[in-house]
């Protein structure tokens, strides 16, 4: 039963418990009951093994969205990493997180939401230094037709062209950067001291005079003064001075 896997892991141990009991003992006491008790014992390892598993994903989900300190660490993961660290991070914003089924690097549905009676299809692109074009925003359009949903969301590192946030505008599509994402991760994170002493990102950043990629406030340790540094530092030492 791979689908327990998917559930809530103390909804699997439920409906192993309740399987086991419906089978072993709805029965009754005679030959059919005791001919289905190696079934009834199957079905509940069956689902306390997939509660197990959901378990230990739902543990790993929690552990990666807490180690995200910036745009650099959500670069260094992998696309499938970060299709489950945008689900999860909408999971705390208590959105019903259906993940439809991590099948590639490029292109479809990656994530289903849920919340107040509102489901909206979500694309996950992890590009830092190509921006989303229209093309792509477009694709996601024609498929909130076809799944019948309220609504749209396609999640970046990077940027979006013009001609895609015009297509965007008064349509219910929200396009997500990376600060963006950044800012909604840092706000579903739990507390630690650590974190107390990051410098934040601003939601507006000037682009990199090198690569022209997204820059961080940071901050020189020795002198203590803050300035604009790539993102995509240390392979780009590009920098800017900050202006207040």
């Amino acid at each position: 039963m791979p689908w327990i896997a998917t559930l809530p892991w103390p909804v699997g141990l439920i409906i192993g418990l309740l399987g086991f009991l419906v089978i072993r003992y709805g029965l009754g006491d005679g030959q059919l009951a005791k001919a289905f008790s190696p079934f009834a014992w199957a079905v509940l390892a069956m689902c306390w093994v997939g509660a197990l598993a959901s378990f230990i994903a739902r543990a790993k989900r929690r552990q990666l969205l807490e180690a995200q300190t910036g745009l650099d660490s959500l670069g260094a993961m992998t696309w499938q990493q970060f299709e489950v660290l945008v689900g999860e991070a909408f999971r705390r914003r208590g959105y019903r997180v259906e993940e439809n089924g991590l099948g590639g690097a490029d292109g479809g549905v990656d994530l289903i939401l849920s919340k107040d009676g509102r489901r909206e299809l979500v694309q996950c692109k992890q590009w830092r230094s190509q921006q989303v074009g229209v093309a792509v925003v477009r694709e996601m359009w024609g498929l909130a037709g076809h799944y019948r949903v309220d609504g749209i969301k396609i999640v970046s590192l990077g940027d979006y062209t013009n001609d895609a946030a015009d297509f965007a505008k008064g349509k219910p599509i929200e396009l997500i950067n990376g600060t963006s994402l950044l800012e909604l991760i840092k706000k579903v994170q739990a507390p630690s001291p650590e974190r107390s002493t990051v410098v934040n990102e601003p939601t507006l950043s000037p682009d990199c005079p090198r690569c022209q990629g997204p820059m961080v406030e940071r901050q020189n340790r020795a002198t203590q003064s803050r300035f604009w540094g790539c993102s995509d530092y240390p392979k780009c030492r590009g920098t800017r001075p900050l202006e207040k």
